[in-house]
């Protein structure tokens, strides 16, 4: 299927590696021009030359925090007069409700609420001017059924969710769509932490961890970074105009839940 967003700008943050990496890459396949941002410089640096190669698109690389005020700045910079944005940063660490004070709910608040809504104020006014725009965010299964011990990821993303309800139906009048992606276990590096845990808990393999969480999924699998691409990109092109602050699940099935 042709997206009809070729040579198109986008924003896609935290895409050196991971779910974020996925979204670059099919959205480099769809022919979009990329500002790629995240933390580490050589990792970014190997990824957007890896897309430059193979398809041929302008990518511009920001390493910087997207969870800070300076951070954000330099990728707003550098994304002016983009016409998506992905919104992805890595999750807080897992624990028990009594582990976390305010400064760790406040760091989850930051990078994975403050900083999305600061990038949409951003860069979406010029979207709504141009009478198209696209932004995606990156959520996670537990928005629609939370996980205990991930306590500070159900807060912070469930926040960006009910600023995205509102504010989606408040801009798709100029021809701009909100969506959120809400991944389940995908194999990136988030889930090997994850599993390293479980590892440590439980005194069992790293292998035994993977099998015994894959046995609750019923695709029977963890999902890849390739397929989570492939629904980002979908929503960010051109036969998604009418998908308006919706909450798409990813998950394999493991959500076990009606509507």
């Amino acid at each position: 299927m042709d997206l009809g967003i070729k040579d198109k700008k986008a924003l896609v943050c935290a895409s050196s590696k991971g779910l974020g990496l996925g979204c670059a890459e099919a959205l480099a396949h769809a022919g979009v021009d990329l500002i790629m941002n995240a933390r580490g410089v050589d990792a970014l640096e190997a990824s957007a030359e890896r897309l430059r190669q193979a398809h041929g698109i302008q990518i511009t690389t920001v390493a910087a925090d997207v969870a800070t005020p300076d951070g954000q700045a330099q990728v707003i910079d550098a994304a002016q007069g983009v016409d998506i944005l992905v919104n992805n940063a890595g999750g807080p660490p897992p624990g028990m409700w009594h582990d976390w004070d305010r400064e760790d709910f406040i760091a989850a608040l930051d990078a994975n609420m403050l900083a999305p809504i600061a990038l949409i104020k951003a860069l979406v006014p010029g979207m709504m001017d141009r009478g198209w725009g696209r932004v995606v965010n990156i959520t996670s299964q537990s928005v629609r059924a939370p996980i205990g011990v991930l306590g500070l990821s159900n807060s912070a993303r469930t926040g960006l969710t009910g600023y995205v309800a509102g504010t989606s139906r408040q801009v798709a009048g100029s021809g701009v769509t909100i969506n959120n992606l809400l991944p389940g276990i995908h194999a990136t590096d988030r889930a090997d932490a994850l599993d390293g845990g479980v590892v440590k808990q439980k005194g069992i393999t790293l292998q035994e961890a993977r099998a015994e969480r894959a046995s609750t999924i019923p695709a029977g699998r963890y999902g890849t970074r390739e397929e989570f691409g492939a629904a980002c990109a979908f929503l960010c092109s051109q036969h998604a105009g009418f998908i308006v602050g919706q909450n798409l699940l990813l998950d394999g099935g493991a959500t076990n839940i009606t509507m």
